[in-house]
């Protein structure tokens, strides 16, 4: 499988936010159907909460390529990789991965936002610059 460009500048932002990597990729088997999710990563709570779990579909919205397409793409996997965890691994939560100047842009245009709101997109914007996720949207 090919590697998103920004690919290692998401697995650097999310240890320099506290996570440890725990998987890259993130293998899933799910009805017949084998899966790979770019990152899969943890860390430790607070005492009586335990190990927090995320997945991370990293995403690059390339200059030249047809943002629209990209979203498509993003959005369809973001939605059947969700589904999957809920089936084989609950615990862990799901994000997009997009890169900050998308977000600040596209992703504010009327339909990118509502079919985020529609479908429940989970989003870490990130830095490519700082290497840095520069926010987390529940």
């Amino acid at each position: 499988m090919a590697r998103d460009r920004f690919h290692a500048v998401v697995k650097t932002a999310l240890i320099k936010d506290g996570w440890k990597v725990t998987h890259d990729p993130l293998q899933i088997k799910v009805g017949g159907v084998d899966m790979e999710i770019d990152l899969g990563a943890e860390r430790l709570l607070a005492a009586e909460r335990g190990d927090e779990k995320i997945a991370v579909e990293v995403k690059s919205f390339l200059v030249g390529v047809s943002a629209i397409s990209e979203f498509h793409t993003a959005l369809g996997q973001f939605i059947n990789y969700r589904a999957a965890l809920r089936r084989e691994d609950p615990d862990r939560i799901l994000y997009l991965a997009v890169p900050d100047l998308t977000y600040n842009s596209f992703f504010q245009l009327d339909f990118p936002a509502s079919m985020l709101q529609e479908n429940a997109v989970k989003l870490a914007v990130y830095d490519i610059e700082l290497e840095e996720i520069v926010l987390w949207i529940p």
